[in-house]
């Protein structure tokens, strides 16, 4: 067959893929949260800000509340081209180490990775259905045929090179190539779900254990001072000045920071086994040295955000990936029930023996065009197109699901945030004023004005204040993580 035929065959069916129209709806991006949204604490505490706002300005008067001093101030932040950066809020380079580590180590994370890679290479399967499938085929046979009462034998060898091409006139293959794109992206976002988890977990579980070293001090300093009340006492008791109940009762004191120090020591060795397990490797010690003041005192969080910040979220993304595939899957469901219009050519060469293969007068080929249309299947194919249409109105409604999620996830956190904040104030200055009570009950107590009772009460409320600030400090940074998570990883 000469080129000019070929060409006059091939032509109106590539024009006719030029020219085609993929079926179904196309998709279109719509923001499931209006970009002016803002996300705001409550106004009901409103009345009570400038009381807040006067304990901090107290404490931050009073030179004895600032042996330490304060770190500079940061607004966290997340750079998108360094996933830990915002964790520079907290100044520990040492939680920053263990979230590089967990990243690279922890077996989710792997697992997302490599689902990934399945539905990329899906994808990029996907895209080779709108190119031909072309083969080379060889064979060499002995054959005996009858013609009438004759039977006649030949030899014959054949190789060939075999087209089959099924045009997407109707965008069966650029929807589901669209819908594989979107499911790779869906899984990309979801990976990046995995990692905001991963890094939120890690700092949380890492700064639990800053509270509980936090706690513990203060169990340890609370221990001291108690059993040097205690030797005070045996010594008055010593001198009858004070009945022997007064020792018992100091003694009493004496055991409670202990059970407390049991329990940190407990709980803080649980908690590393779960944070190694999350940094991917067997449970033991966590180094840490950071300290929780210090990051409580440069955190700076605002009170009013943008919900367009919601975009950063991967279960949001995600899901409007879903979306868009489940989009796309209808008009490649409709496709698949029209018409299959088809190419098949063949070029070669055959000869009775091998090698006389490509010599003058061996040439075969052939050029076939055609179409089935599943005439009994059309029917069928209606219900599958309504099935199709019922799970991109599924996947609509989880994509606006899980946007308000997101703006209930966000508006809780930053109501968390601030109302920690405002806690925290409050257990400073309860826990500034009983430190300063016990120093004067101490006084009195061994200038023989004040009974041990007030000792004992002065004791407890003031070990009982330091471990309601130290988890003050911790719900506070924890909020702010949790922001950060809400929020998909940002605020600018």
């Amino acid at each position: 067959m000469s080129g000019r035929r070929v060409g006059q065959l091939f032509f109106p069916f590539a024009l006719a893929v030029l020219t085609s129209c993929a079926q179904g709806p196309s998709y279109h991006a719509t923001p499931a949260v209006a970009p002016d949204v803002q996300l705001r604490t409550s106004r009901g505490s409103d009345s009570n800000r400038a009381f807040f706002d006067s304990l901090a300005r107290a404490r931050s008067r009073d030179s004895l509340t600032l042996a330490n001093p304060p770190a500079a101030e940061r607004v966290l932040r997340y750079d998108t081209l360094a996933g830990v950066a915002w964790l520079e809020i907290l100044h520990d380079t040492t939680l920053e180490r263990l979230v590089r580590i967990a990243i690279a180590q922890n077996r989710s994370v792997q697992s997302a990775v490599a689902r990934i890679r399945e539905y990329r290479a899906e994808a990029a399967s996907a895209h080779t259905q709108y190119l031909p499938n072309i083969a080379i085929n060889g064979s060499e046979s002995t054959n005996q045929v009858a013609f009438g009462s004759s039977l006649v034998g030949y030899r014959a060898a054949r190789l060939t090179g075999d087209m089959a091409w099924e045009l997407d006139f109707w965008g069966k293959f650029r929807r589901g190539y669209e819908a594989a794109s979107a499911d790779a992206a869906s899984q990309e976002a979801a990976e990046r779900a995995v990692l905001l988890s991963l890094v939120s977990d890690v700092a949380t579980g890492y700064l639990q254990l800053l509270e509980l070293d936090q706690e513990r001090a203060i169990a340890e300093r609370t221990l001291v001072s108690r059993r040097a009340t205690l030797d005070l006492a045996r010594q008055r008791f010593a001198q009858g000045v004070i009945s022997e109940l007064d020792v018992r009762q100091f003694e009493a004191q004496v055991a409670a920071p202990a059970v407390t120090i049991a329990q940190v020591e407990r709980q803080t060795a649980l908690t590393e086994h779960s944070l190694s397990v999350l940094l991917g490797q067997s449970p033991g010690m966590i180094e840490r040295r950071g300290s929780l003041a210090a990051a409580v005192s440069a955190l700076r969080v605002p009170d009013t955000l943008s919900a367009s910040l919601l975009v950063h979220r991967p279960d949001v993304q995600q899901a409007e990936r879903a979306f868009a595939a489940a989009t796309a899957r209808i008009g490649a469901t409709m496709a698949s029930n029209l018409p299959a219009i088809s190419v098949t050519g063949s070029y070669g060469s055959q000869s009775q023996d091998p090698s006389s293969l490509f010599s003058p007068g061996t040439t075969v080929y052939a050029l076939s065009a055609g179409f089935s249309f599943p005439l009994l299947a059309f029917s069928r194919g209606a219900d599958e197109t309504a099935a199709a249409r019922a799970r991109a109105d599924q996947a609509r409604a989880a994509y606006e699901n899980a946007a308000l999620s997101a703006l209930r996830d966000a508006s809780d956190a930053l109501v968390s945030v601030r109302t920690s904040r405002d806690q925290m104030a409050a257990q400073a200055t309860q826990a500034d004023a009983l430190r300063h009570a016990l120093e004067l009950a101490e006084l009195r107590y061994s200038s023989g004005i004040a009974s041990y009772l007030d000792v004992l009460d002065a004791q407890r409320n003031l070990f009982a204040a330091e471990l309601g600030l130290s988890q003050a400090q911790l719900q506070q940074l924890t909020a702010a993580v949790s922001l950060y998570k809400a929020l998909g990883g940002s605020w600018r």
